[in-house]
């Protein structure tokens, strides 16, 4: 039996609201991961110098394939690294973070709807 339209809209007022109240439940439960991580950070500074010093042991030995290594090792770090800063912008989300992250057309949609069909 579907939901009708009332209830879908309670439903995802409930959903909303507890994803602001809780959110650590709201990515336990979803699978995802969005709370920032202190060894993330550690292991992708040490994998992004130490990838560094492996790229240019591999310029000075002249071999690409260790430079070449050395440059993915580094790039994973950056990865570790920038992945958790963004966890931890997911996990201070708001309203105002929101808007700002709709592009111009999307928030002049919703300028548009607020004046003409708010009234």
């Amino acid at each position: 039996m579907p939901l009708s339209d009332h209830e879908r809209k309670l439903l995802a007022e409930m959903e909303a609201a507890l994803e602001q109240d809780d959110p650590r439940l709201v990515s336990t439960l979803s699978g995802k991961i969005r709370t920032p991580q202190g060894g993330r950070v550690v292991g992708g500074v040490a994998a992004l110098f130490g990838g560094l010093a492996i790229l240019l042991g591999g310029l000075i030995a002249q071999v690409p394939v260790i430079g070449i290594s050395g440059f993915v090792i580094s790039l994973v770090g950056t990865f570790l690294i920038v992945s958790n800063f963004s966890a931890t912008k997911l996990k201070s989300g708001s309203a105002a973070k929101n808007n700002a992250k709709k592009g111009w057309g999307d928030r002049l949609e919703d300028r548009w709807d607020r004046r003409n069909f708010e009234n």
